[in-house]
């Protein structure tokens, strides 16, 4: 006997809640497990993301999702075919780097060459590329369904101010701890669950912009419909304020209040200048182009140094004694460009960073401490995987932040999700150019996730929006 369509509908029901529990638990568990930077937490991320690709709903997927996922494969495929050069005792066009031959004869025997630098580490450090790939395809999946997609937004943001109270909390009470381990870096600043404070600032303003973004939809239904009189909002604001206006505003500034105790310069400024941005572009139709943008503008600045004056001193006080930036971080970029320029196709290999920098570092770097990550996530790319697929991966994110841009040209209700995806990856793109969030996995995962449901939404907002009967909000 066949089954009936009622029964298939109730299996594809199932399915695709398990999918999006799934999605909600990858939106809110990696930062607890100390950023996931071990291998054994990817791991473990990579096979609940794969369970959660299982069940992943797929009869929703419209044109624009395939071709979203067409172009995936497509880095994927670029991705594979330099992993092969590296791990194959047959490349079949990239040359062996030369180091195998000058240790052969170090060593007065002939070591079996590599296009790596290090046999077989790009296998080994391949964890966090596919824990990423897989959180934004089930965020692509799952992202389809529009109650779903903003629940999940919900989810990301509730763990955020899980998160930020409990890094207040140990700051305050237990500030030598993190968890059940003993802090050893970055005491006296906020860390939560994170090793490094700079991945907790990204992380939290990650969050605050999640937050604003909820907040601004909140005020807005709260006004009335039409042209805003700007000069009557505050008034209305604190007279009739809903109770959605000021729990989103509350949890908005526990979420700002972690972001600025990290002490994090670049984390939070960076934050800021999108949270910015992001009530522009929220209220663009509002504000049109004349003096009311001006100072909305103006109003935005004053704002956020009022809180980079009362609540961002000790980041202030950073900024004063060391400037925005350090002279060890400069010399770091020379030497990853030198590191570039000699293996400009393949790389070193994936992973192998930390093996190559010893012989390029120079000599305006400090001694002191061991310089294992680039700070640069485009630098640390270029030089391990070279920069033809570092130039293909550029391209696919620019490509990325131009289709979550479309969903911003629908109705305001619509572009909840595309902004908040638009927001958090210009968060984790700028800061990554000057650090290393982006290789965090407890952080990496959240905003690929946050990728796939923004492209998945924009897909179907420009979708109804071209059918008849849309109104604009």
């Amino acid at each position: 006997m066949t089954e009936t369509p009622r029964g298939t509908r109730q299996k594809r029901s199932l399915s695709s809640r398990i999918s999006a529990g799934i999605l909600y638990v990858v939106l809110a568990g990696p930062p607890l497990l100390f950023g996931s930077r071990e291998p054994v937490f990817v791991a473990l991320w990579c096979a609940v993301l794969g369970a959660g690709l299982i069940f992943a709903p797929t009869q929703r997927l419209l044109r624009g999702h395939l071709l979203i996922l067409a172009v995936l494969a497509f880095v994927i495929l670029c991705f594979g075919f330099v992993l092969h050069e590296q791990l194959s005792d047959h490349p079949w066009v990239a040359a062996f780097n030369p180091i195998w031959a000058k240790a052969s004869e170090v060593l007065g025997r002939q070591l079996v060459p590599s296009v790596s630098i290090v046999r077989d580490e790009p296998f080994f450090a391949l964890g966090p590329s596919l824990a990423n790939v897989l959180a934004l395809v089930l965020g692509l999946t799952v992202g389809t369904d529009s109650d779903r997609a903003q629940r999940a937004l919900r989810v990301m943001a509730w763990a955020g101010v899980c998160y930020a109270i409990y890094g207040i909390l140990a700051l305050l009470f237990d500030p030598n701890e993190i968890l059940w381990r003993e802090k050893t870096a970055y005491v006296g600043n906020l860390t939560s669950t994170f090793i490094n404070r700079n991945t907790a600032a990204a992380y939290f303003g990650s969050c605050s912009a999640v937050w604003l973004i909820l907040l601004l939809s909140a005020i807005r239904g709260s006004l009335p419909r039409g042209p805003i009189d700007w000069k009557r909002v505050p008034g209305y604001l604190l007279i009739e304020t809903r109770k959605s206006v000021l729990i989103r505003f509350v949890l908005l500034f526990v979420c700002l209040s972690a972001m600025f105790m990290t002490s994090s310069r670049a984390g939070t400024l960076v934050s800021l200048m999108v949270m910015i941005l992001t009530f522009l572009i929220y209220f663009r139709r509002d504000l049109g182009r004349g003096k009311t943008l001006l100072a909305a503008v103006i109003g935005c600045m004053l704002v956020t140094l009022t809180l980079l004056q009362f609540l961002g001193g000790n980041i202030g006080a950073r900024i004063d004694l060391q400037g925005l930036s350090d002279a060890g971080r400069l010399s770091a970029y020379r030497s990853t460009l030198k590191i570039i320029a000699d293996n400009p196709w393949f790389g070193t290999g994936l992973g192998t960073f930390a093996a190559a920098f010893p012989a390029y570092r120079s000599n305006g770097i400090s001694m002191w401490g061991v310089w294992d990550i680039a700070h640069s996530t485009p630098l640390e790319l270029a030089s391990e995987m070279g920069l033809p697929l570092a130039l293909v991966v550029a391209i696919a994110w620019i490509a990325a932040l131009v289709v979550l841009s479309q969903g911003l040209r629908g109705r305001r209700r619509s572009m909840v999700a595309p902004l908040s995806s638009l927001a958090v990856s210009l968060i984790a793109l700028l800061h990554s150019l000057i650090d290393f969030s982006l290789q965090i996995s407890g952080y990496s995962i959240i905003v690929f996730a946050l990728l796939g449901l923004g492209l998945s939404q924009t897909i179907r907002g420009t979708t109804s929006e071209m059918l008849p009967g849309r109104e604009r909000d």
